[in-house]
């Protein structure tokens, strides 16, 4: 017979942590976005944003909208499937809730940096 010693509270900080870790884990991403809509939607619908992630929780289920900065030369719709494969896994590995969705958004691509011709090495 278990025997009831107390609750267990995770802080909803807790799921975006474990969501932007997870995503900044992944090989391909550059950074998470911030964006200007997330806060208008964190005010009029109460869901929490934090660095690129908007979350809501409803019914035990966890619903994450990831903004992500993506580096150049990846597969974006492969990198986008892993990153929600990951996160959904995280979460339900780490806190044993379930992931009803995991939205990418991907924001934008890092210029790749600039190579050095030859011709201007000689200048």
């Amino acid at each position: 017979m278990e025997e009831k010693l107390g609750k267990v509270t995770i802080a909803p900080q807790v799921l975006l942590t474990i969501a932007r870790l997870t995503t900044l884990s992944t090989p391909g991403v550059a950074s998470m976005s911030h964006t200007l809509a997330g806060n208008v939607g964190r005010i009029l619908r109460r869901q929490r944003l934090s660095e690129g992630i908007r979350m809501r929780v409803e019914d035990d289920i966890v619903y994450l909208d990831l903004h992500i900065i993506v580096e150049p030369n990846v597969n974006l719709l492969e990198l986008g499937r892993q990153i929600q494969h990951d996160s959904a896994r995280a979460i339900n590995d780490m806190l044993g809730m379930h992931v009803g969705e995991v939205n990418i958004h991907i924001d934008d691509v890092v210029a790749p940096p600039p190579e050095n011709r030859p011709e201007e090495e000689a200048e």
